[in-house]
């Protein structure tokens, strides 16, 4: 029996820490599209990629790991000359993985509340929720955090119980009001321009945004737990996009 798309993303990150080739044949080089600007494409590069990788001695920890369709999409913790917390998204077409997303960023924290960027609930519930989570938390991301209706945050985060991972957040509503209405320099230091995904698997929602953090160009990548209809708890990264002469490949971080 064939593994299952989930285990078989799992086994090709772990490969990271090994430098195998062999789970990269889930990747199908003929069709791949590589969405990581620092990255060659096709499955060759993601093979030497990781085999780079392995010398540095690394360690792959999948925390979570979704499917949503043809898309798996995993939360995971890299140590690799440092420790780095990043989100992966695979497409896969048939059997075979045929592109790719990701974001990344260094680990920090923990956070005031005192969580990390990691710890909390990993298994998905509510399955039949799926489609409703999913159109919640994309209304959230395009009405409060695109278009900035911050009157609305009530609407879509619960205000008894909202657990936040961002390693400068604390818990609770009034602190994510603060960090959105943030200026620097009479600019939003957070700002979400455009929504570009919203995967989702029960009761987890995983946004990937493009915006600015403290005026640099930058991928939002944030994972939600949703309850009887509210967010409350929430994960993310934050990554800078490279300019566009520092890319290895043509197809964006998006």
């Amino acid at each position: 029996m064939m593994p299952s798309r989930k285990n078989q993303i799992c086994d090709l990150l772990k490969s990271i820490e090994t430098g195998d080739s062999a789970p990269v044949s889930v990747v199908d080089e003929n069709k791949y599209i590589q969405h990581n600007p620092q990255t060659h494409e096709g499955s060759e590069g993601l093979a030497a990629l990781f085999k780079r990788l392995s010398k540095t001695n690394p360690t792959v920890n999948i925390v979570r790991v979704f499917e949503d369709g043809d898309y798996v999409f995993a939360h995971t913790e890299y140590n690799f000359e440092r420790s780095n917390i990043g989100f992966e998204i695979f497409r896969f077409e048939d059997d075979q993985a045929v592109e790719h997303w990701d974001n990344i960023q260094p680990r920090l924290g923990p956070n005031s509340s005192g969580h990390t960027m990691v710890d909390g609930p990993t298994e998905p519930t509510d399955f039949d929720r799926t489609e409703i989570n999913r159109r919640m938390v994309r209304a959230f991301v395009e009405n409060v955090l695109v278009n900035r209706k911050l009157g609305e945050l009530e609407n879509y985060i619960c205000i008894d119980e909202y657990t936040q991972h961002d390693p400068k957040i604390a818990d609770g509503l009034p602190a994510l009001r603060e960090t959105l209405q943030t200026e620097v320099n009479g600019t939003l230091r957070l700002e979400y321009t455009h929504a570009h995904q919203v995967l989702a698997e029960g009761n987890f929602v995983l946004s990937a945004s493009e915006g600015f953090f403290s005026g640099a160009h930058s991928a939002f990548y944030d994972l939600f737990r949703v309850s009887k209809n509210k967010i409350v708890e929430q994960w993310n990264t934050i990554e800078a996009i490279s300019p566009r002469e520092k890319w290895k490949n043509d197809n964006g971080k998006f």
